[in-house]
C-alpha cells in the first residue's frame, strides 16, 4: 500500500491529467479522429510516441518517487501524459479517467515460454535502444518442445487488492477504468529473435516445413491466448490507441460503462518486418495463412510496422478486419497511396532519423511527400513519428516536430 506522500503525488498528478482530459479541446479532437476513423477524414492525424525519454527530463517533471512497482507504472505513464500534453503538439485524446494496466500471472507470456539468447551492444548506457545479435535456437522439429507457453491469466486477488487503493487514491478526482491487453500479433517479430534475421531468411529457402511448423504451433498458442484472453475480458477496449494510433469511433463519454474486453470489441496488430527483403509470394505464403486466423478473431486490425508494404498492398488488404496499414519511412508515400485500397487509412511514419539529426528541411520535405500523396489519392492520412531512439538530448526538436506537422496538416 502507498504512503500518505506517494498516495497525494498521484492524486496531483491525477487532477492535472483530468484538467487536460476535460478541456473543450480535447473533444474537439475526438470529432476529427472519429471523422479519420470512420472514413470522413476532415485533415490528416498527428501523433508522437516512443520517445527516448531518457533525453526528456531537462525540468525534472518526469522523476518518480513512488517505489512500488505497479504504481511506479502509473505514476510514471501519467508524468510523461503530462510531458506530451505540455511539451509536445500533437492530436493526442485522453480517456476522461485513469487507465489502470491489468496484472497478469505471467505479464511476460508473449515470450512463449522461450529465452531469447543474443549478444547486445550498447552506446548510451541510459537509452534502451540496444543493438542484437541473436543465437539460433530451432534447428530441427523437435525443438517445437521448447515453446513451454504460460496461459493468458488475470492476477483476480492482486488486482482486487489495486482496485480498492486505486478507489481510494483518485476518489472525486477521476473515474478510473482497467486497460487491457493489446495484443501483439506480429509473429515473425518473435521468430527473428528466436533466430536472427539473416537465419531466418536461410530457413525461408532451405528449410520452409519447420518454419511452418512453428508458425502453426504459434497460431494456435496464439488462439488458445484469444480464447482465454476472452473468458475473462482481458482485451483492452479503453484506451483508445493502437501500436501508436488512435482508434476512436465514437466519443468517450458515449461508452460510460466499459465494453466488454473481449478481442471482438478489440484491436490487435500485426507485422512481418523482416519480409521487407522478400518477396509478395513469401507474404503471401508465410504471413497470411497464420495472420489470417489470429485476425479473424478481432474487431480491428492496425498491419505493419518499419516494413515496406508497397508491392504487396493487395495481400495486406485481404487479411480479415484490418482498418490501419503502416507507409513506413523506407515506402514510397507516392506509390503507396496510389496502391492503397481507399476503404484502408495510411498510416504515414514520419522518419526519425531526421529528428535525430535536427534537420527541420528535410522532416518538412518528408510529410509534404505524404500530404501530398494522401491529398492527390484522396486517401485518409494519419502522421506518426514513433521508434525514436534519439534526438540527440535536444527535447525540443519535438515540440519544433509538432507544431511544423500541425501546421502543416492544418493548411
Amino acid at each position: 500500500m502507498l504512503n500518505a506522500k506517494e498516495a497525494n503525488v498521484l492524486r496531483d498528478l491525477a487532477q492535472q491529467y483530468m484538467e487536460f482530459a476535460v478541456r473543450p479541446q480535447q473533444r474537439e479532437l475526438e470529432k476529427l479522429w472519429i471523422a479519420h476513423n470512420t472514413g470522413s477524414g476532415v485533415r490528416p492525424m498527428v501523433l508522437v510516441d516512443q520517445i527516448p525519454w531518457h533525453e526528456m527530463n531537462a525540468d525534472g517533471s518526469l522523476t518518480t518517487v513512488i517505489t512500488a512497482p505497479y504504481w511506479k507504472e502509473v505514476e510514471t505513464s501519467l508524468r510523461q501524459t503530462l510531458y506530451k500534453m505540455r511539451f509536445i503538439p500533437s492530436d493526442l485524446v485522453l480517456p476522461p479517467y485513469i487507465l489502470l494496466p491489468r496484472i497478469l500471472k505471467d505479464p511476460f507470456f508473449r515470450t512463449f515460454g522461450l529465452k531469447v539468447q543474443e549478444h547486445t551492444a550498447q552506446t548510451d548506457i541510459h537509452n534502451s535502444v540496444i543493438s542484437h545479435s541473436y543465437i539460433k535456437q530451432f534447428e530441427a522439429m523437435e525443438d517445437l518442445e521448447k515453446l513451454n507457453p504460460s496461459d493468458l491469466c488475470a492476477d483476480t486477488a492482486q488486482e482486487q487488492e489495486i482496485w480498492e487503493e486505486a478507489q481510494r487514491i483518485f476518489e472525486g478526482i477521476a473515474p478510473i477504468r482497467w486497460q487491457g491487453v493489446m495484443m501483439h500479433s506480429g509473429l515473425w517479430d518473435t521468430i527473428s529473435e528466436w533466430q536472427g534475421v539473416e537465419e531466418c531468411y536461410y530457413m525461408l529457402l532451405d528449410e520452409p516445413e519447420p518454419l511452418h511448423a512453428l508458425l502453426g504451433r504459434m497460431t494456435d498458442i496464439m488462439l488458445k491466448w484469444i480464447d482465454q484472453g476472452n473468458a475473462q475480458g482481458l482485451f483492452d477496449t479503453a484506451s483508445g490507441i493502437c501500436h501508436c494510433s488512435h482508434t476512436l469511433v465514437k466519443p468517450f463519454s458515449e461508452t460510460p460503462d466499459p465494453l466488454p474486453g473481449t478481442s471482438a470489441n478489440s484491436w490487435t496488430f500485426g507485422m512481418a518486418q523482416l519480409f521487407t527483403a522478400v518477396s509478395p509470394d513469401v507474404t503471401k505464403e508465410f504471413e497470411l495463412p497464420y495472420a489470417s486466423r489470429i485476425f479473424e478473431r478481432f474487431g480491428n486490425v492496425y498491419y505493419g510496422c518499419c516494413e515496406k508494404l508497397d508491392d504487396r498492398l493487395d495481400l495486406v488488404a485481404s487479411l480479415p478486419h484490418v482498418r490501419k496499414v503502416s507507409c513506413s519511412p523506407w515506402s514510397d508515400p507516392k506509390h503507396f497511396a496510389a496502391s492503397l485500397p481507399e476503404q484502408l487509412v495510411m498510416s504515414f511514419k514520419a522518419n526519425p532519423a531526421l529528428i535525430g539529426a535536427g534537420d527541420m528541411d528535410a522532416v518538412r520535405e518528408n510529410l509534404q511527400g505524404a500530404i501530398n500523396a494522401a491529398r492527390r489519392e484522396n486517401r485518409r492520412l494519419e502522421i506518426i513519428l514513433k521508434d525514436i531512439s534519439t534526438v540527440q538530448y535536444h527535447p525540443e526538436r519535438l515540440t519544433e516536430f509538432g507544431k511544423t506537422a500541425l501546421e502543416m496538416v492544418q493548411n
